[in-house]
C-alpha cells in the first residue's frame, strides 16, 4: 500500500545471465524457485502428478534424478508433461548426460570433474551445446573431492570455493558458459562463506540451498537464514529449499523467503499477530483457514489478520484488506487501509475469503483495462512494500 522505502532496496550482484529451457536465470531476471522430485524417475505418470503439484505451487524449474537409463528412458515423456524446464541430475555417469540432452531436459545438474576423462567432459558439453541445455555445477561440501579434503584437513569455504572453480574450467576449457553454479553445505556459516567467496570470483549465476536443511519447520528455518542473508546481500539467481517434506513445500518456502526480502510476489502476504488473550477471534485458526483457502489466487496482494485494536487499525493501513477483532463478536474490516465495515464471527472467515477473491480480480481488470498484462507472480507492484 506504501511506497518503496530506500532502506529496503537489495542491490543485487550483476551476474550474467543464462536460460534455462524458457525461464531466464541470473542477470536483471526475477529469482527463480526451484524444487526436486522425490518419485521413482522411471514412473513418469507419478513423476508428472508430482511436477504438476509444484507447478501449482508456482515452481519456475524442476529438477529430476536421472541414475539409470531407465530413468531417462522416461525423460521424454516427463519433459512433454511439464509446463516447467526439466533439469535432469545426473551424478557419475556420463552417458545418463548424453541421453538426458537428448530426451529434452533444458538444464543437466552434473559435475564435469566427477565423470571421468577430459573426453567424457567434451561428449557431455557438445551434447548440451546440441540440445540447447544449461549445465548446473552443485558442489556439495558432503562430497567433496579427496585431494581437497587432503589440502583443507575438512571441508571450509576455500575448498568449495576451488571445488566449483575447478570444475567451471573444465567447461570453460570447452568453450562452454550456459551454466549456473551452487556450493551448498548444511552448516548454514559454511554454506554462506562459500557462497560469499564464490560470488567475487565469478560472474555465473549462482543457485542457492542450504542442503541437508532438515524437516519442515527446522530446514525452513536454516534455510531462510542461509539463503535470506545471502539474498539480502544481493548473492543468488535461483533457490532451492530442501526440506524433508513434500516438493510443493520447498516452492511454498522459497516464496515465502523471497516475499519477505520484497524479491518478488506470488499470491497473498499475509500479515497476522501471534494471538493473545486479547484477540477478538481465533487468529491462529482463522489464519490457517485463510492459507488454506486462499492458496489459489497468484495475484500479488496483501491481507492483514490481527486478534485486537492494538495493532490492527495501523497494519491495516498497510495492507489491501485487513481484519481486526472487535468487541461483541463484531470485526472491523479495512480496505485499501481504510474502515470500511463491520462483520460478525459467523460470516468472517467466508467474507474475507470473497474479498480477496474479488480484490484479485479488480487487479487483474485494472491492470487489462489499462492494456498491460496481469501482474506476473515474480513482480513486486510499484506501490506494495
Amino acid at each position: 500500500m506504501s511506497e518503496i522505502r530506500p532502506w529496503r532496496t537489495i542491490a543485487r550482484r550483476q551476474s550474467r545471465q543464462i536460460m534455462v529451457g524458457n525461464v531466464p536465470v541470473g542477470g536483471d531476471a526475477p529469482i527463480t524457485v526451484q524444487t526436486m522430485t522425490n518419485t521413482p524417475t522411471e514412473d513418469a505418470a507419478a513423476t508428472i502428478d508430482q511436477i504438476r503439484r509444484c507447478e501449482e505451487a508456482g515452481a519456475d524449474l524442476i529438477r529430476v534424478s536421472c541414475p539409470t537409463e531407465e530413468a531417462t528412458a522416461a525423460l521424454p515423456l516427463i519433459v512433454r508433461a511439464s509446463n516447467i524446464p526439466i533439469v535432469a541430475d545426473i551424478h557419475f555417469h556420463y552417458k545418463r548426460a548424453l541421453e538426458a540432452a537428448d530426451a529434452g531436459a533444458a538444464c543437466l545438474r552434473i559435475n564435469p570433474g566427477n565423470i571421468g576423462s577430459d573426453q567424457r567432459v567434451a561428449e557431455v558439453v557438445r551434447a548440451a551445446k546440441a540440445n540447447g541445455c544449461a549445465i548446473r555445477i552443485g558442489v556439495n561440501a558432503g562430497s567433496l573431492e579427496k585431494d581437497l579434503l587432503e589440502k583443507y584437513g575438512e571441508p571450509c569455504p576455500e575448498a568449495l570455493v576451488e571445488s566449483a572453480l575447478d570444475h567451471i574450467k573444465l567447461l570453460q576449457d570447452h568453450d562452454f558458459h550456459e551454466y549456473k553454479v551452487a556450493v551448498k553445505a548444511s552448516d548454514v556459516f559454511l554454506a554462506v562463506a562459500a557462497y560469499m567467496g564464490l560470488a567475487e570470483a565469478v560472474d555465473c549465476p549462482l543457485h542457492l540451498g542450504i542442503t541437508e536443511a532438515g524437516g519442515l519447520i527446522g530446514g525452513t528455518v536454516k534455510s531462510s537464514i542461509g539463503i535470506g542473508n545471502l539474498l539480502w546481500a544481493g548473492i543468488g539467481d535461483t533457490i532451492r529449499v530442501s526440506l524433508s517434506a513434500e516438493p510443493e513445500d520447498e516452492v511454498r518456502v522459497g516464496f515465502e523467503i523471497l516475499k519477505a526480502l520484497g524479491l518478488r510476489t506470488r499470491g497473498v502476504r499475509v500479515v497476522s499477530c501471534p494471538s493473545c488473550a486479547r484477540q477478538g477471534f481465533d487468529v491462529i485458526r482463522t489464519v490457517q483457514a485463510l492459507e488454506e483457502r486462499l492458496s489459489h489466487i497468484k495475484t500479488p496482494l496483501s491481507l492483514s489478520v490481527l486478534g485486537c485494536v492494538v495493532n490492527g487499525p495501523g497494519e491495516a493501513r498497510e495492507t489491501d484488506i485487513g481484519i481486526t477483532g472487535g468487541g461483541k463478536g463484531k470485526h472491523m474490516v479495512y480496505l485499501s487501509g481504510v474502515t470500511d465495515h463491520h462483520v460478525s464471527d459467523a460470516d468472517m472467515l467466508d467474507h474475507i475469503v470473497d474479498l480477496v477473491e474479488k480484490k484479485a480480480a479488480e487487479i487483474e481488470a485494472d491492470m487489462s483495462d489499462a492494456g498491460q498484462a496481469a501482474p506476473k507472480e515474480h513482480e513486486v507492484p510499484e506501490a506494495a512494500e
